[in-house]
């Protein structure tokens, strides 16, 4: 009996290496993984804020997001920002979000992301609030959304991960180009 509990126990630790990474924020419903979801703080008597995430689609359907909500602000809208013209435009998307078959899709500064409106009160670096997605066919889902600082460009994890990476550019300046022809 002594033996086959050993044994199990080291067949959980093995599982347990071997096993996907995933980040302890990570939210999965249905095909979907909801990663990296982060608000920017903002200063004090602004009604609006940002949230921020990265949706997996990991099914062979696509799925939309079609709301969210949050007890910190009245209103919550999907946004997109685009260029038209050399103007930044931001509107709000009508009937939701397509997370695409098997792709990604990214909220974030500058592209489509969570409009927090009517703030019920700043949002503070250092603090977190939750909220609420619902999807197509995913359903509703809870998200915590860390607040980072008021230019922040990503969540601290994150940016601390590419940091710690070499761009592309900068391998390529190590790269050997002695052999190249011009």
């Amino acid at each position: 009996m002594k033996t086959s509990l050993h044994g199990i126990a080291g067949a959980a630790l093995i599982a347990c290496l071997f096993a996907a990474p995933t980040r302890a924020d990570d939210v999965k419903a249905g095909d979907l993984t909801i990663s990296q979801g982060w608000a920017r703080a903002t200063p004090r008597g602004a009604k609006v804020g940002g949230g921020y995430m990265t949706i997996k689609n990991d099914g062979s359907a696509p799925d939309s997001l079609v709301s969210a909500s949050t007890d910190v602000a009245g209103k919550v809208e999907i946004h997109e920002m685009s260029m038209s013209n050399g103007v930044m435009k931001m509107r709000p998307l009508e009937g939701g979000l397509t997370i695409p078959a098997g792709k990604s899709v990214t909220l974030g500064p500058g592209g489509y992301h969570l409009m927090f409106m009517d703030l019920k009160q700043p949002l503070k670096q250092g603090s977190h609030f939750s909220g609420t997605l619902e999807f197509e066919k995913a359903g509703k889902l809870t998200v915590s959304f860390p607040v980072e600082s008021v230019g922040a460009q990503g969540p601290k994890d994150a940016m601390k991960s590419m940091s710690d990476k070499k761009s592309a550019p900068d391998k390529m300046m190590n790269m050997d180009h002695s052999k190249m022809k011009m």
